[in-house]
C-alpha cells in the first residue's frame, strides 16, 4: 500500500513568512500553488501525484476562515491524502516593520498608509484568520526566526526526502480536549498525574515555570512514568535512525496542554540531549514543539539542539509580507 500523499495547506498574516515557507517547500519538491478559489482545492489534489502545498489567505478568492475549515475537513476524508494546515504568526511590532520596510500596503489596508491604518488592518486580519490559528496543526512565530532556522524546521517537519541519514527528533505537547496530533509515532498520557490547572498560583502559568514543574514533579508517579517513557526511547530511537526514518515525533498530553505535558517534554528534551548512551542520537537535530501554547500565542518551538550549519544560496531567504 502506497504512502498517502501530503496536503499542505499554509495560511498565516500577511507578512509573517507565508511566500518563504512556500519557497522551502518548493524547493523540498512540493508543487506549490498560493491563493487558488477555495473551491479548486479538491481538483488541485487530485491533479498531481506530488506532495502539495497550497498558499491561503484573506487575498485568496471567497476567503472565509469557516471555508477554508470546511474545505480542509472535505480533504482529510479522502484516505489517500494526508492534509495538515500550517499558519504562519508574528507580533505585531514586527509585522509593523517588515511593511515599513518593504513599503508594501497590507492587503487589508485600505487607508493612505499610515501606521495607524496598518495596526487596525493587522489586528483585522489577527481577527479573521483566529479560526485557522486554532485549528492549525503547526503554528510557527518567526519573529524572532532568522531565516535559516525557518528553512531548517520546515525542512525538519516537511522534508520527505532529506539529504543523508540523519533523523529529525520532535517532542510536542498537547491537549486531548482539542486532538491527537495526526504526525505522531509515539503518544504518551499524562493527565493521571497531579494537575496543577486546580492551584490558584499554578493555574495561569505553564511548564515552562519552574514552580509548575517541581508541583508535577513531586507526584509520586512522576519519576517511574518519567522513566518508563525514557526506557521506551532508548529502545526505539536508535531503531528509527538505524531503519532510516526522517523525522520522528513524540507526543505528550494532557487535560489542557499547558502543564504536566509541557513539563514532560521539557525534561525529556533536556534528559534526551545529555544521554551519552544513545549513540546513534547523538547528531540527532531537537526540537520541541508545544502546540497548545502555540495556538495561544504564548509559545511556539525551539531547537533543542540544531542541525548542522550547512550554509547555500538556498538559505538566502527572506521573512518578509507575502
Amino acid at each position: 500500500m502506497s504512502a498517502a500523499r501530503r496536503i499542505l495547506l499554509v495560511t498565516g498574516l500577511s507578512g509573517a513568512g507565508k511566500s518563504s515557507i512556500l519557497r522551502v517547500l518548493e524547493d523540498l519538491g512540493y508543487e506549490v500553488t498560493d491563493n487558488p478559489p477555495l473551491t479548486l482545492l479538491d481538483a488541485l489534489a487530485a491533479r498531481t501525484e506530488h506532495p502539495l502545498a497550497i498558499g491561503i489567505d484573506v487575498r485568496t478568492r471567497g476567503f472565509e476562515a469557516r471555508a477554508v475549515l470546511l474545505a480542509l475537513a472535505h480533504l482529510r476524508t479522502q484516505h489517500d491524502l494526508h492534509v495538515e494546515l500550517l499558519y504562519a504568526t508574528a507580533e505585531t511590532d514586527v509585522l509593523l516593520r517588515r511593511f515599513t520596510a518593504t513599503r508594501r500596503r497590507h492587503p487589508l489596508d485600505n487607508s493612505t498608509g499610515t501606521a495607524p491604518g496598518l495596526v487596525a488592518s493587522i489586528d483585522q486580519e489577527i481577527a479573521l484568520l483566529a479560526p485557522l490559528r486554532g485549528a492549525a496543526d503547526l503554528v510557527i512565530d518567526t519573529s524572532d526566526l532568522p531565516p535559516h532556522d525557518l528553512r531548517r524546521l520546515i525542512e525538519s517537519r516537511f522534508g520527505h526526502q532529506n539529504d543523508g541519514d540523519s533523523m529529525t527528533l520532535t517532542l510536542l505537547s498537547f491537549a486531548y480536549p482539542a486532538g491527537l496530533p495526526r504526525e505522531a509515532d509515539l503518544v504518551f498520557d499524562a493527565r493521571f498525574l497531579r494537575n496543577p490547572h486546580y492551584d490558584p498560583e499554578l493555574k495561569a502559568k505553564t511548564g515552562l515555570d519552574v514552580d509548575v514543574r517541581e508541583y508535577v514533579q513531586q507526584d509520586p508517579d512522576y519519576p517511574v512514568f518519567f522513566t518508563s517513557i525514557l526506557d521506551l526511547l532508548k529502545l526505539v530511537l536508535p531503531r528509527f535512525v538505524a531503519e532510516g526514518k526522517k523525522h520522528a515525533t513524540i507526543a505528550i498530553g494532557c487535560s489542557g496542554g499547558q502543564h504536566r505535558s509541557v513539563t514532560l517534554v521539557e525534561e525529556l528534551a533536556t534528559t534526551l540531549c545529555n544521554l551519552d548512551e544513545i549513540k546513534l542520537l547523538s547528531d540527532v537535530p531537537i526540537v520541541v514543539m508545544h502546540r497548545e501554547l502555540a495556538r495561544q500565542g504564548r509559545s511556539s518551538w525551539r531547537w533543542v539542539r540544531a542541525p548542522q550549519q550547512h550554509v547555500t544560496p538556498d538559505e538566502q531567504i527572506r521573512t518578509e509580507p507575502s
